[in-house]
């Protein structure tokens, strides 16, 4: 079925686009598209010699499954239009940056973001802490929030100011143990992380107990903006679905 084909060979384009801007075949999740792309490729060339039950059941389930994804991104893509980084935000305690890979001690493309954007928050709001939170996993030299605490250190923003949780290595960690350095689950906390990690995220902190939970969405990379919101499907999924 011509469906199959043309999905197939888009996942199969964006697959090698993903290689050729990051310059690895391997990228964090870039395998789902070439798998993806194989298998609607093989699907397409095989419909055909399916009976008729079959090929409607085939379908009906491809149908749905793609109405369950529709749903899902469009909640993702509602949080992060209501929570632009351009528009006002409320006055906080607390701003947590969730942390994301460091490679060595260089802060990757996407918590670079995030650090923009906090700082931008910083800098208006004189009177709110940063929790930045992240431990310290294969392939880094420091922790991601020693990074991170260099990075807005480095740029002016006051040591006392700055709250470094080290050993959370989840996004429901980073939330939990936060929540500890808080203690008062009442007072208003601010969560700031790229746009497509969001809605995971808001989910995450009202799952950890947060009670004025807010959040702040830093931009994300163009080009790898898909990549990144299909894969949110499927953690977001994992959060109903253990």
């Amino acid at each position: 079925m011509q469906i199959f084909s043309a999905v197939g060979t888009a996942c199969i384009f964006y697959y090698l686009l993903i290689a050729l801007y990051t310059g690895k075949w391997n990228s964090t999740f870039a395998w789902f598209w070439a798998v993806c792309g194989l298998v609607h490729l093989a699907a397409g060339a095989g419909f055909a010699v399916l009976p008729v039950f079959w090929r409607k059941t085939v379908l009906v389930l491809y149908f749905l499954v793609w109405l369950v994804f529709l749903f899902v991104e469009i909640q993702i893509l509602t949080d992060a239009g209501k929570n632009l980084s351009g528009r006002k935000n409320p006055e906080v305690k607390y701003l947590i940056i969730p942390g994301a890979q460091v490679r060595g001690t260089v802060i990757t493309n996407s918590l670079m973001r995030r650090l923009d954007c906090a700082y931008e928050y910083l800098m208006c709001h004189k009177d709110t802490k940063v929790i930045v939170s992240g431990g310290q996993g294969s392939g880094e030299a420091i922790s991601e929030a020693k990074a991170m605490a260099d990075n807005l250190a480095g740029r002016g923003i006051e040591e006392f100011r700055i709250i470094k949780e080290e050993k959370s290595a989840s996004t429901f960690e980073n939330l939990t143990y936060s929540a500890a350095i808080i203690g008062d689950m009442t007072v208003p906390v601010l969560v700031v992380t790229n746009s497509f990690h969001l809605h995971r995220t808001l989910i995450l902190g009202r799952k950890a107990g947060y009670q004025r939970f807010y959040g702040l969405a830093a931009t994300s990379n163009k080009v790898l903006y898909m990549n990144y919101m299909v894969r949110e499907f499927f953690a977001i999924l994992s959060i109903y679905v253990p």
